[in-house]
């Protein structure tokens, strides 16, 4: 058995975070991986943001997104290849979240969608680019 894939989910666009989970499910599948799902939550923290939110909105945010990647896993994977799946929830900056879940799972591959770039991102979505800028493992970019 090989280093786990990561794959990193942003929980915005269904059908690309379809087409992102089957292709890291399937390379997973390949090598007999452990297969990791991860979603970032922003975080307002201390900021004078956090002051418009509940007190345990965090809590339920990160609740509420672990059902929705586990819902997202059943729907494409299946419940029994879903039942192997770890879900995580990070919080903080996309791409150093990823970066450290990466490191942290000690995963051998990183797979991440790139959304419809802005011309100032040109080909790759800010995130995923920094992702694979500083990426320790290889990283699989899904269009």
């Amino acid at each position: 058995m090989s280093k786990p894939v990561l794959c990193a989910l942003e929980l915005n666009d269904e059908a690309l975070d379809e087409k992102v989970l089957a292709q890291a499910a399937r390379l997973a599948a390949l090598d007999g991986a452990q297969l990791d799902v991860v979603n970032v939550l922003p975080d307002f923290g201390e900021s004078w943001v956090s002051g418009f939110f509940e007190e345990h909105h965090h809590e339920k945010a990160v609740k509420d997104t672990t059902q929705r990647l586990t819902g997202l896993c059943a729907k494409v994977l299946g419940d029994e290849r879903n039942a192997k799946v770890r879900h995580l929830v990070a919080t903080g900056t996309a791409y150093q979240e990823i970066l450290k879940v990466a490191e942290t799972t000690g995963c051998g591959l990183i797979v991440i969608g790139a959304h419809k770039p802005d011309l100032k991102d040109y080909l790759l979505g800010p995130n995923a680019a920094r992702v694979i800028r500083h990426s320790d493992c290889s990283v699989f970019v899904v269009r």
